[in-house]
């Protein structure tokens, strides 16, 4: 009995220790992602997927985003299946992930109004990985966590080559959106 007296103290910090960690993460299943890559005069090419899956640690900032490249939709069918089959190649690179942190944040000076904060970190498409920067708004809803914003990418940068044909139909830089509500796990 003594030996258990003397171990209960560190047993209640290892078991406090576990439940704080698992209280800080934040999740989503639906989070929206957009993008427009249209050009003046040109049909628009945009799509919107609302099933990204996001998570954020209160405890260090970090935050991570996956998307099936499967989940957005457009307006046209036919633009889906070529973004698909010829521009992602979503068979063979399925997913889209980032990877980062917000920059200097702290969860107790998340209010109801909206706070301007920085995302910075790895952006994994079509199997290449580049640095993105985000500027982005955060804010407390409900028991959760509201983060909107976007970031311009290039999809050279990722390897995915435009045809001559339609290049003048398409962007060279793409503006991605994205809100997420994030809910505790």
């Amino acid at each position: 009995m003594k030996i258990l007296k003397n171990k209960l103290p560190i047993l209640l910090l290892f078991l406090l220790g576990t439940f704080s960690a698992k209280a800080q993460k934040y999740v989503t299943k639906n989070g929206n992602v957009k993008f427009e890559a249209s050009v003046p005069s040109f049909e628009e090419v945009a799509a919107e997927s609302k099933s990204t899956s996001a998570v954020l640690e209160t405890s260090t900032g970090d935050f991570a985003a996956l998307t099936l490249m499967k989940g957005f939709r457009f307006k046209v069918a036919l633009m889906e299946e070529h973004f698909n089959e010829n521009y992602v190649e979503s068979d063979k690179y399925p997913k889209a992930t980032f990877k980062g942190k917000i920059e200097e944040f702290d969860a107790s000076q998340i209010t109801t109004t909206e706070k301007t904060v920085t995302i910075s970190g790895d952006l994994t498409l079509h199997g290449k990985t580049k640095r993105v920067s985000s500027t982005a708004k955060i804010s407390k809803s409900g028991t959760g966590f509201k983060i909107t914003g976007n970031f311009i990418v290039k999809p050279e940068d990722f390897g995915i080559e435009i045809p001559k044909i339609v290049s003048k139909k398409v962007a060279d830089k793409v503006t991605v959106d994205y809100n997420f509500l994030l809910n505790k796990q």
